[in-house]
């Protein structure tokens, strides 16, 4: 006989926080987040996600659940990382307005009050914590800035704080994107593509008492590596072929150059060419800019298929329309081409 599921029922508001390794501060934490947001008056939910902890976490989780009706748990199967380990909380939230937060307790819960408030009377689409007064370790804030510094700048999302946890979305806009690698940090360059708009408030920020930070200086380099994957999905998702193509064109047009010119000396100079280097480096240049364009060629094919094929809409729709939308029918010569 199967046991029936019971679904959790819709709520306004679902705190997402993504833990690993926290045994000792899951009590405090699901403590502190209820208290909050029972006395904010809404209906909620806190969503735990354990991604694959090797001390005691899960069973402190599970503790936890006994005394506290509002808590939900997800287990995830190994670490895959706090980008997945927030995905998988999204996709398992049941709420109107999607709050994330670090299981560390150095994000007060306390302002999560203050950030619904923000975005509701501001009528935007996130708001995020920036950390104005951080209780970090010089190296660690000093790599931050630069990284906030030199995302803004290739981004043109401008946050003084993108390593901030504490956030609050609206769901429309969360659905409309996926958080995978190291992605979550920019998660407000990700929704910008889809029309979603960001702004800032300070909040307090606290020192860790319990636990080990995560944080390393390969977080840094992979902070860069992801930087230019969200560079070139902002700006070159819809198009392969603009750069693809235009570093293959450069590359074919270089070695055409160098080729010609040896042509041009064996042809009006007589001058052996078979053996200079020269004579290979152009003809390497040129395949491979041959190369590169086709490759843009096969993305941009890739990207329309996807368009025609998937379910990811290509924008978002900020204010419906005051009609509906007529049909759209097919011109006559395109009717006449198909048949």
């Amino acid at each position: 006989m199967n046991e029936s599921v019971e679904e959790p029922a819709p709520c306004e508001i679902s705190a997402v926080v993504p833990v690993y390794n926290e045994e000792g501060n899951i009590d405090d934490l699901v403590k502190d987040v209820h208290d909050t947001l029972t006395a904010f008056g809404r209906t909620f939910e806190i969503i735990v996600v354990d991604d694959g902890s090797s001390d005691a976490t899960v069973q402190r989780i599970q503790a936890a659940a006994e005394t506290c009706p509002e808590l939900r748990s997800v287990f995830l199967a190994r670490n895959y990382g706090q980008s997945t380990a927030m995905q998988a909380g999204f996709e398992h939230a049941m709420g109107d307005l999607v709050v994330t937060l670090d299981g560390d307790l150095q994000n007060d819960p306390a302002d999560i009050p203050r950030l619904i408030q923000a975005l509701e009377e501001g009528a935007v689409d996130v708001v995020s914590g920036w950390r104005l007064k951080r209780k970090d370790g010089f190296l660690r804030v000093a790599l931050s800035r630069f990284a906030n510094r030199l995302i803004s700048k290739t981004t043109g999302v401008r946050l003084h704080d993108y390593g901030c946890s504490l956030k609050v979305y609206r769901r429309e806009v969360l659905n409309q994107i996926t958080v995978y690698g190291e992605l979550h940090r920019f998660i407000p360059v990700l929704l910008a593509e889809v029309g979603a708009r960001t702004i800032e408030i300070e909040v307090n920020h606290r020192p860790r008492i319990r636990g080990k930070s995560k944080y390393n200086l390969d977080r840094s380099v992979r902070v860069l590596l992801d930087l230019m994957l969200v560079v070139f999905l902002r700006k070159y998702i819809q198009r392969p072929l603009h750069v693809f193509g235009g570093v293959g064109l450069l590359l074919a047009g270089i070695g055409g150059a160098a080729t010609l010119y040896l042509v041009v000396l064996k042809l009006f100079a007589g001058a052996a060419i078979g053996s200079r280097p020269l004579l290979l480096f152009g003809l390497m240049l040129s395949i491979s800019g041959l190369i590169l364009i086709v490759q843009g060629l096969l993305g941009e094919l890739i990207v329309r298929l996807l368009h025609e094929t998937g379910n990811r809409p290509q924008y978002r729709v900020k204010t419906p329309i005051s009609r509906p939308p007529q049909p759209i029918t097919k011109r006559r010569d395109d009717a006449r081409l198909s048949s």
